[in-house]
């Protein structure tokens, strides 16, 4: 995956390896990785998240100064 990741596909990748762990499709072998893998996600989900929150609120700030 590139580093430039959107919060669509780092979500959709997430909720692939849930998918995968809710079917028991992951072995053994596989789950540290993918448990691994899926806090990533989680995290940069939450960066974007963060970020965003702070842009909206400064276009809201300055439409409320207009």
């Amino acid at each position: 995956m590139s580093t430039k990741e959107t919060y669509k596909a780092s979500f959709d990748e997430l909720q692939q390896i849930i998918t995968e762990m809710e079917s028991g499709e992951i072995g053994v072998d596989e789950l540290a990785s993918k448990v691994k893998r899926a806090s990533v996600l989680i995290q940069k989900c939450k960066e974007i998240l963060s970020k965003t929150e702070v842009d909206v609120q400064k276009i809201l700030d300055g439409l409320e100064e207009n």
